[in-house]
């Protein structure tokens, strides 16, 4: 309650104002949900502040569900609904963020590195190793009602791989989650939010249904998805300037997006 409190009040201003009308569904990206004290990249949120992120969500009637819901529920017409992605796999997730969801009736996609169970967080030169969701560990998050999604085998840049390399990121990881949910995932998320033609390819070619980006810029598309970054200082008014931005610069409907040639780096947290 006090979490709840605390959102909106650090909101007053723009609770009143209605929701934009998105031509792009709104997608919120998350990774490690713990203590945020040492991060170096600002991807981490704390348990309290991911609770007063959702509850400024649900005080604008907006609900959090995983991507692959929020695409069937749009061409279906059905408002109202926001994704939320938790990128890398943190163990935390489980203990930290599940609760969290749970006590505000949402769902969420996690994109887990099947190539990594048990790991840490190698990729990452500075701050904390963090350790990833075991095999079980992702069973337990697909039992629990969320979707499961692809971050590929490594969590590598997808356009510095050969085609066979790039196969066994999107394909392999692929069948690699199917064997361990018992369904094969609908969607991919770029690691570092690094794309090109040939990768968003790849990714359809695997058989998926949707992939998400960060700032995909002229390859937006079902298979190019803008997201929105979430940290730490997010809070009410921040939030709403966030999903402002992201209706400004969103210009065209899924799929509609031209496909260039050339990689897409996103800025910001990798």
């Amino acid at each position: 309650m006090a979490a709840e409190s605390s959102a909106h009040c650090a909101d007053a201003p723009s609770s009143r104002l209605r929701p934009h009308t998105r031509r792009q569904p709104w997608i919120l990206t998350y990774h490690s949900v713990t203590d945020p004290s040492d991060d170096p990249y600002g991807i981490t949120v704390s348990p309290e502040r991911l609770d007063e992120q959702l509850s400024w969500l649900r005080s604008r009637r907006l609900t959090g569900v995983g991507v692959g819901e929020l695409l069937r529920a749009g061409a279906a017409g059905r408002r109202g609904l926001v994704g939320l992605t938790f990128d890398d796999g943190y163990a935390d997730f489980l203990g930290e963020a599940l609760p969290v969801l749970r006590r505000h009736g949402c769902r969420a996609t996690v994109f887990v590195l099947p190539g990594r169970p048990g790991g840490v967080n190698t990729w990452d030169p500075l701050g904390p190793r963090k350790p990833l969701l075991t095999h079980e560990d992702v069973r337990r998050v697909a039992a629990a009602g969320m979707e499961v999604g692809s971050h590929g085998l490594y969590h590598q840049d997808l356009t510095a791989l050969s085609d066979e390399e790039l196969h066994r990121e999107t394909a392999h990881s692929r069948e690699l989650i199917g064997e361990l949910t018992g369904s094969l995932p609908a969607g991919f998320c770029y690691p570092y939010g690094i794309l090109d033609r040939r990768v968003t390819e790849a990714a359809r070619t695997a058989g998926y249904g949707y992939g998400c980006a960060l700032a995909p810029g002229p390859l937006l598309s079902r298979f190019a998805l803008p997201r929105t970054h979430i940290s730490q200082a997010d809070r009410g008014v921040r939030l709403w300037a966030k999903d402002l931005r992201h209706g400004l610069r969103q210009v065209a409907a899924p799929g509609a997006g031209s496909l260039a040639a050339g990689p897409v780096r996103a800025g910001g947290p990798r």
